[in-house]
């Protein structure tokens, strides 16, 4: 048994150049001569034999995500580091009236003390098999700026990604879900590079009526879209709505980034609300989590998509067979990824890490296989809470 007997959670902020919110205040774009402030948080797990076991959030580092990790961290006081299962089991409970953001970085926080433990990266745990994953540019939403400001922006930013060795490329359109610009957007990619690039749509649900997201849709019809993604308003979670847009549609739909965890993805699949199957370690309730959904989909007979980036997602994405992309999210032509500069090992998600061959590594060293530089986090750090 190793018993947890310390958790720490380091709050800390972080300056981004050229990068401001959307007009709606929701979404990150560019914005030349801008500084935004953002603020994530780490998850040190300790225990009593002198395991460790850290994460830093990334995408799913948010205030809300904050406080439920902040309830959660003290109930791992006493546990077995091992029971990872259980863990998950208990959490998953305990936040069932909320929507289990909170649990994830934890969760991946006992994988990498795991994989510690037993000397391995945490893909050989899970059975992993891939060293290289094929990657697609995950765009930032389109902006006013001069970065993503129209469809030839977009054709322009895709050829730079296939020069650059991509072969898969992802829209985020415009936030006020104007279905003129998507619908040329999409029309003017397919054209310049079907057949050379898997294309692919996400309206992040900022289109406003059915009506909208069918102009979509069969305009990813026509340009052989790879997958269509989020576009409702709705937020994603009706069932009745996505397998009506199906009936009218060939595009296959990506699904499920918006509800939490195995058993209503299980609902999405069975309504056939859905082609292709979202999860995310900081989403759906850590690893543990993401391999319950994947091989849900497995039984289906359908894809599994992890949804953007990170060492956990990598290390997942390799003991997955049903799965074809690893999102490099998010990516402009004019400024940074907006993620911590948190490594010291040189793990990168920005636009230039891509391989020749279209792919980023997978990290082979033990846990997470990743060094985080606490030096930084520390610096930076806004708030620190231990729990012993």
């Amino acid at each position: 048994m190793s018993t947890i007997d310390r958790v720490e959670v380091h709050e800390f902020a972080f300056e981004l150049a050229d990068v401001g919110w959307d007009a709606g205040g929701f979404n990150i774009v560019y914005q030349p001569n801008n500084t935004l402030s953002l603020s994530k948080y780490a998850v040190v797990i300790r225990t009593a034999d002198g395991g460790r076991g850290e994460y830093v959030t990334l995408w799913g580092g948010t205030p809300m995500a904050l406080g439920q990790t902040l309830a959660l961290a003290p109930q791992l006081l006493g546990r077995d580091a091992h029971q990872r299962e259980r863990i998950y089991d208990d959490f998953k409970r305990a936040h069932r009236q909320y929507d289990h953001m909170g649990f994830g970085c934890i969760d991946i926080a006992l994988w990498d003390w795991a994989g510690k433990h037993f000397n391995a990266p945490v893909s050989q745990l899970l059975g992993g098999f891939r060293t290289r994953l094929p990657a697609y540019a995950s765009t930032y939403h389109g902006d006013r700026n001069g970065g993503l400001s129209s469809p030839q922006a977009y054709v322009d930013f895709a050829e730079q990604c296939y020069e650059s060795g991509y072969r898969a490329f992802k829209v985020h359109g415009w936030c006020d879900g104007n279905v003129a610009e998507e619908v040329a957007t999409v029309l003017d990619l397919g054209k310049a590079f079907r057949g050379r690039l898997s294309l692919m749509i996400d309206p992040a649900c900022e289109l406003g009526t059915f009506a909208a997201a069918l102009a979509v849709g069969r305009a990813c019809d026509e340009a052989g879209f790879f997958w269509y993604e989020d576009p409702f308003r709705d937020a994603g979670w009706s069932q009745f709505a996505h397998r009506k847009l199906r009936q009218f549609i060939k595009t296959p739909l990506l699904q499920t980034e918006h509800v939490r965890g195995v058993e209503p993805k299980a609902d999405f699949i069975v309504a056939e609300a859905t082609d292709f199957v979202r999860a995310d370690p900081e989403y759906d309730l850590g690893i543990t989590g993401t391999m319950k959904i994947a091989h849900l989909a497995e039984s289906f007979g359908l894809d599994v998509e992890i949804h953007a980036s990170g060492p956990a997602h990598r290390h997942c994405m390799a003991a997955i067979r049903n799965t074809n992309f690893y999102e490099v999210a998010l990516v402009g032509p004019r400024c940074k990824n907006a993620m911590p500069p948190v490594y010291t090992c040189g793990f990168s998600d920005e636009l230039d890490g891509v391989g020749s061959d279209g792919c980023f590594p997978v990290p082979d060293s033990p846990g997470l296989g990743v060094v985080y530089d606490w030096d930084f986090i520390k610096g930076n750090a806004t708030r620190v809470h231990v729990f012993e």
